[in-house]
């Protein structure tokens, strides 16, 4: 019963499930019947817009190919249209820049250009395309105009822009302002910065299309003038201002580099030019600027005693002193300029460089420094020739100008051949050339003027009578004394030309330079000596011939060593010194030699003479002290030893032969004319033509 009651209740569920089924699938059926009722209209649709749209496409396609060949058509007619504008803009370019063109560039300088780029492509367009036609002949004449009118803009900038340097400006950048311990670095601007800008454009258009290098000529000659101005310039400066300010010097003494074994300041030209006066004026006159001797007072000090024969000359021959001034002043110049020129060729350089191609500007910078470097290397052969006139006139202190001039050149060689670097061989060679000639006629000069000291003629009217130093030892002590300043300049320009032995290769080139020196320095003071020894004999009195040695000797070496000039001569000649004072002592015993025959008769053996007319002690006295009162001796030093000495001998001989013969007479001051502290004052006023 009980499974009776599942299975109908089992079977209804499953009837239901079934019913449920059927129902699902109906509906399911109905779906799949709507479904393709709808795919059946869609499909309907689709081809119905299947056929429309290719009933469309057939109609638009025709349409669109032919807007495609209108846009074709119409993009071609613009371009010809263009083409047309622009073909004919090259037929009007001449009228159109006609206005531009004539009033030139001056003022507006990029319109300027932007005009003549239109004319060049016209010029192009018409010898690509059209070259037998006119207009082809009237835009080149237009370009060709243009191009004339920028070379005239250029040169007018240049000419109207370009001034010379001021003096004071170049003197700044040379540094010779010796108060500045560091010298700052004057930049020299040659053109206005705007006006440099024009230029460089205008220059650099002309090498990229004018295919001209006319301005390169123009630059260079327009420069080289004012390089050459600005040169005369500074000279003409110094005429003016030099003599009467003197704060003016030479770059050549400024240099820290020192040119002598002493820290003395190297003398200024100046200097050595009123050296060369007084030895000029030594050789026409005695020691008072008369001619023969003099009887002038012997001087507390000799350096005293020249100096007041300096100013005495200066006084006396203003005129000479005059022209002396005025050659000072151009030899400072002419130190100056090569200085300037260096500065100068070096700015003028850079300013070239920014203006003028690279591969034309050492061509270009050797045609500009031509006018102004030969104009200076004219100015020093013209001094190496006045000095070679001199020379064959026997004044040698003509060479004393070169110095200078010649360490200054040497000094600066170095800079002025880097700042001729790339120039052409005959140019770098200039101031190589000059150097040699110095060179050679400074050696001339030294090697004739040690000659000249030797054969001076032994004359006797030119002797000085008192005794004194000769003019000659003057001269040839001077002479010296100005070579020391210049010492490493005249060794190395010894050595150069060979006249000396040069030095081991282990040397220094400042003691090789002073070896150099000192050889014929020592010839010199050789030759001096002997000529001395010579002219001595001139005297009939040999205490005077001695005196004459003594003071000569004694100048001599008491200038050595107040220069250092010894230390120059002992380079080759090591006991110079001991030798001099040697010389001085045997001329001081040859002096007092001359006294015997006046302590003769103060022996123990010798009474006073008795017999009329014949000399005795009192007349040989002051006989001897009348005579030697005239006598020099400019050395204060000198002249007390020597009357010290002379006034000890007497006085002692004196006194011993008043005590041995004190008895001999009733009347003893008939014969003992002179107490003993007469004599002494007697001899005390020896070498003084005042007492």
């Amino acid at each position: 019963m009980v499974h009776t009651e599942d299975a109908s209740s089992r079977k209804r569920e499953i009837e239901e499930k079934l019913k449920q089924e059927q129902e699902t699938l109906s509906f399911i059926r109905e779906n799949l019947e709507k479904s393709d009722q709808q795919t059946k209209g869609m499909v309907s649709i689709l081809s119905s817009f299947e056929s429309r749209l290719m009933q469309l496409e057939n109609s638009i396609i025709p349409v669109h190919k032919q807007t495609e060949n209108l846009q074709r058509l119409q993009e071609n007619v613009d371009k010809t249209l263009s083409c047309m504008d622009h073909v004919i803009s090259y037929y009007h370019v001449a009228k159109d820049t006609d206005r531009i063109i004539r009033e030139g560039p001056t003022g507006r300088l990029d319109e300027y250009l932007a005009c003549i780029a239109k004319i060049q492509k016209a010029v192009e367009y018409f010898q690509d395309n059209n070259p037998d036609s006119p207009e082809l002949n009237t835009v080149k004449a237009r370009f060709e105009k243009g191009k004339e009118l920028l070379e005239a803009e250029f040169r007018s900038l240049l000419t109207r822009y370009s001034k010379p340097v001021p003096p004071i400006l170049i003197l700044d950048a040379i540094g010779v302002d010796e108060e500045l311990e560091v010298q700052e670095d004057v930049v020299l601007e040659h053109l206005p910065e705007a006006v440099l800008q024009d230029i460089i454009c205008i220059a650099g258009w002309l090498v990229e299309y004018g295919r001209n290098q006319d301005f390169m000529n123009v630059y260079f000659q327009i420069r080289s003038n004012q390089l050459d101005r600005s040169i005369k310039g500074l000279k003409d400066h110094f005429r003016k201002n030099s003599a009467s300010s003197g704060i003016l010097y030479s770059p050549a003494v400024q240099t820290k580099r020192k040119d002598t074994p002493t820290k003395k300041a190297p003398k200024r030209p100046g200097t050595i030019r009123k050296a060369q006066n007084l030895l000029k004026q030594y050789s026409q006159h005695g020691l008072d600027g008369k001619k023969g001797g003099s009887n002038l007072t012997p001087l507390e000090d000799l350096d005293l005693r020249v100096k007041h024969l300096s100013d005495a000359l200066t006084e006396k021959h203003g005129a000479a002193s005059g022209k002396d001034d005025v050659l000072d002043i151009e030899i400072d110049s002419y130190i100056h300029c090569i200085s300037a020129f260096v500065k100068l060729a070096q700015s003028e350089y850079a300013l070239l460089a920014e203006i003028i191609p690279e591969h034309h500007q050492k061509k270009t910078f050797d045609s500009l420094i031509q006018e102004a470097l030969d104009n200076l290397m004219l100015e020093g052969d013209n001094i190496v020739s006045a000095a070679r006139r001199a020379i064959m006139r026997h004044d040698y202190s003509a060479v004393l100008t070169i110095f200078p001039i010649l360490r200054h050149l040497k000094m600066n060689k170095s800079e002025f051949d880097a700042t001729l670097q790339g120039t052409a061989a005959s140019t770098k060679n200039k101031l190589p050339t000059l150097i040699t000639s110095m060179e050679t006629i400074g050696a001339k000069a030294l090697e004739e003027f040690a000659d000249s000291i030797k054969n001076d003629p032994d004359k006797e009217y030119n002797m000085p009578k008192d005794g004194t130093v000769h003019e000659l030892t003057s001269n040839a002590i001077l002479f010296l004394q100005q070579l020391l300043d210049f010492h490493e300049t005249a060794g190395a320009m010894l050595a150069s030309q060979g006249t000396t032995t040069s030095s081991s290769s282990s040397s220094s080139s400042s003691s090789s330079s002073s070896s150099s020196l000192s050889s014929p320095g020592c010839k010199v003071l050789g030759n001096l000596q002997l000529n001395l020894l010579s002219k001595s004999k001139v005297y009939e009195d040999s205490a005077l011939s001695a005196i004459f040695l003594h003071n000569n000797y004694n100048y001599t070496l008491k200038s050595l060593e107040k220069s250092e000039l010894i230390q120059l001569v002992t380079v080759t000649q090591k006991k110079a010194e001991n030798s001099y004072r040697e010389l001085i002592e045997q001329q001081i015993q040859m002096y007092q030699h001359s006294w015997l025959k006046v302590t003769e008769h103060l022996t123990s053996r010798n009474m006073p003479v008795f017999q009329p007319g014949a000399k005795g002690f009192n007349d040989g006295l002051e006989e001897l002290c009348k005579i030697q009162k005239g006598w020099a001796i400019p050395d204060k030093e000198q002249r007390d030893f020597i009357r010290q000495a002379q006034r000890r001998v007497v006085s002692e001989a004196y006194r011993a032969f008043l005590c041995a013969n004190i008895s001999f007479t009733k009347n003893p001051e008939k014969y003992h004319k002179y107490r003993p502290e007469e004599v002494e004052e007697m001899i005390e006023k020896l070498f003084d033509t005042s007492a």
